[in-house]
């Protein structure tokens, strides 16, 4: 069996700002979901019927920090606000996923949750992106 990653089934994109977030390795489990744009329809005989919308394949990647130091947990932050940068949920930009070594267009996918501990510890329980493309190597 052949390795795979999701760099493999994305075309190259563009993002709408050439900016890199790079995040620390995760220190909770990082989760990749993908899907196809597909509708299942539940017949009255008990099966499928099944309508592939598109053909593009469809990656969420969560992360979570259960410390992070105040300038990584600000960058995320910075990101998320920042008109030329993330703008929420509303702005792609390129993402170093850090376990797999390739760069990413991605967008914010939840709202922006933070937690902080005393005296400086911030915490990250879910930051989710949606994988848009890849950067060609």
């Amino acid at each position: 069996m052949a390795a795979k990653e999701m760099y493999d089934y994305l075309d190259v994109a563009s993002p709408n700002n050439d900016v890199t977030l790079s995040t620390p390795t995760p220190q909770g489990i990082l989760t990749e979901e993908g899907e196809l744009n597909q509708v299942v329809h539940a017949m009255d005989d008990g099966s499928d019927q099944v309508v592939t919308l598109a053909t593009d394949k469809i990656f969420y990647v969560t992360l979570q920090w259960n410390a992070l130091e105040p300038a990584d947990a600000g960058t995320i932050m910075d990101f998320y606000f920042d008109a030329a940068k993330g703008n929420g949920m509303a702005e792609s930009f390129k993402w170093d996923h850090p376990t797999d070594g390739h760069t990413y267009v991605v967008k914010f996918r939840d709202t922006w949750s933070r937690q902080q501990m005393p005296p400086e510890v911030q915490k990250y329980p879910r930051l989710r992106l949606k994988v848009i493309g890849r950067i060609a190597d």
